[in-house]
């Protein structure tokens, strides 16, 4: 007989969170830019992102196929591996907008309109995927597996969307960073 999990309340963990990254990322788009000497090129940071996003479609990937085949271990650790790329992704997301410039696409249309949708709907649920994983990881973790298995069905498409999104975004406007 295996010991019952014990329950723990991630509630205040969550929200505390939720809200914390969303206004981090909000404030930095209305601060003064960093004006001083940056001692390496910032503009390798979103590539990294990139690959960040890249990562985490992967692991989201590769849990998905694990839960699927109801091995529960892995998919475990490729949901904190996705979790991992992205923490990574948003230290690197948070330095890069705190220092540099904005950038501007500039490509022509049809390209234009869709990159602005890829784009606003890649910004509007990436703010929405951070409750949505941090509970539906929280679900997983105290074992509420029919009340995490109801917000996955919603979390797992969305956390795709917006890790390929966030890949899509970068190769559209790579091309107009300085020194590109």
């Amino acid at each position: 007989m295996s010991e019952p999990v014990k329950q723990r309340n991630y509630t205040p963990l969550v929200i505390i969170l939720s809200i914390a990254i969303n206004v981090i990322v909000a404030v930095l788009f209305f601060m003064p830019k960093y004006n001083g000497d940056v001692s390496f090129n910032i503009y390798i940071l979103p590539r990294f992102n990139a690959i960040f996003n890249s990562f985490t479609f992967v692991f989201l990937l590769a849990a998905l196929f694990f839960i699927l085949r109801k091995n529960i271990k892995m998919h475990r650790r490729f949901i904190f591996a996705a979790f991992t790329t992205t923490f990574l992704f948003l230290l690197f997301y948070v330095t890069y907008h705190f220092l540099a410039p904005t950038t501007h696409y500039g490509g022509g249309s049809p390209w234009r309109g869709i990159y602005f949708f890829i784009l606003v709907t890649h910004v509007f649920l990436a703010a929405l995927i951070v409750p949505l994983a941090l509970i539906t990881v929280t679900r997983g973790l105290n074992m509420k597996v029919e009340k995490h298995k109801k917000i996955a069905r919603w979390t797992m498409p969305l956390w795709l969307y917006v890790s390929l999104t966030g890949v899509i975004v970068y190769l559209m406007i790579s091309p107009y960073y300085p020194g590109q």
